[in-house]
């Protein structure tokens, strides 16, 4: 008999009746559609949605998560397939967790992802500890991502569909986390296979549009939501060219992103400016060409490695990296520097790295994910 014949579809050794899971619940299709199979396969379910900010407000806003509509959805999916679901309050945690930074970091001149900080503090973490105190076996979620069972432990891998992969957003996943989280859409080839299982299980979210924006952001309108979080923080200043010529003025600091072109309010030029560079003591936002913004040396901080040896067992390792999500990985050299800190190599210079983007770590050979960090201002 094979080792594993007695373990069920989510790889612990129970039959499901005897396995508990509690689902992360979104209100979206993804989630519901996990929850659903797995009560359809016998499965003891245990649907949990978060309540992340004051969701009265956004009741009437399409495109965010975690809002008053969704909890209904949610709500919905779990009386159609018969499991319980309750609804947690976690608008404290989210707010200091998530977007209290979120507004630091752009007051600060970076580029932050607060959906990577909400996994890693909120969902992966808080709800994770709240999991086990219902004695759930695993926690489940619809991310599109896969977990292998390695010869060292629990591996992090890409889904299937590389549209639908969320590798970038889900790389501060501790080795403990992976060990006790399940994807079970991280095989699936493309969002319609989705949908389609959503229409098999009766689900009103089937046809439900998938979220757009950052969930307290649901307008996409970043520097509003900053100036209300820290009144007065879009402070009027130049924007100077690289030598310090001022070409113009802006209305904050706040608005602006490294890699920005368009909206300088700037006419005339012989050739496009691009952001450089934000200086938020200054109150400077610095353009220059196209080229001023190739990196090929990006440092990081905040190092999670979810290799089989140590991270300081090599002084390099030969990887492939993403520094934004919506790119491929590319051909690097990994260099740790301490335990958390680390600089990378670009065999090809990338244009618009930002301090406060991810920096995520990719097998060149295979799907695995290895980790990453956050970029930072290191030189």
């Amino acid at each position: 008999m094979p080792l594993d014949a007695a373990l069920n579809s989510l790889g612990i050794a129970k039959a499901p009746a005897d396995t508990r899971v509690v689902v992360a619940m979104s209100g979206g299709v993804d989630s519901s559609v996990v929850a659903a199979q797995l009560a359809e396969e016998g499965y003891d379910v245990v649907g949990v949605t978060l309540q992340l900010y004051d969701h009265g407000a956004a009741l009437a806003k399409q495109g965010a998560c975690c809002a008053g509509r969704d909890i209904h959805d949610a709500r919905r999916v779990a009386e159609t397939m018969g499991f319980p679901h309750y609804v947690l309050d976690y608008e404290n945690t989210f707010r200091e967790a998530v977007i209290d930074e979120f507004a630091d970091a752009y007051l600060g001149g970076a580029t932050p992802v607060p959906c990577i900080r909400c996994n890693e503090r909120v969902k992966f973490r808080d709800l994770l500890e709240t999991a086990k105190d219902l004695d759930a076996d695993c926690m489940a979620t619809g991310h599109y991502i896969q977990r292998h069972a390695g010869p060292n432990g629990a591996e992090l891998h890409r889904a299937a569909d590389p549209v639908r992969d969320q590798s970038y957003f889900l790389f501060s996943t501790t080795q403990e986390q992976l060990d006790y989280l399940r994807f079970p859409l991280g095989h699936l080839p493309d969002k319609a296979a989705t949908r389609a299982l959503a229409q098999r299980y009766g689900l009103s979210v089937a046809d439900k549009p998938d979220s757009q924006d950052i969930c307290f952001v649901p307008d996409g309108d970043y520097a509003a939501v900053i100036e209300k979080l820290r009144p007065g923080s879009a402070e009027p200043g130049a924007i100077v060219d690289m030598a310090g010529s001022e070409l113009g003025r802006h209305d904050g600091v706040i608005r602006y992103t490294i890699g920005q072109r368009k909206g300088l309010g700037l006419g005339g030029l012989a050739e496009p400016l691009y952001v450089v560079r934000l200086d938020p003591e200054t109150r400077q936002v610095v353009v220059g060409p196209k080229s001023a913004l190739a990196t090929r040396l990006v440092p990081l901080r905040e190092i999670n490695w979810l290799g089989d040896a140590s991270f300081e067992s090599r002084a390099e390792w030969h990887v492939g990296v993403k520094v934004r999500s919506t790119k491929p990985p590319v051909e690097a050299i990994l260099r740790p520097l301490g335990p958390d800190r680390a600089e990378v190599e670009l065999f090809s210079p990338e244009q618009g790295v930002s301090p406060g983007q991810a920096c995520v770590f990719y097998d060149l050979d295979g799907p695995r994910i290895f980790g990453g960090g956050w970029i930072w201002r290191g030189y």
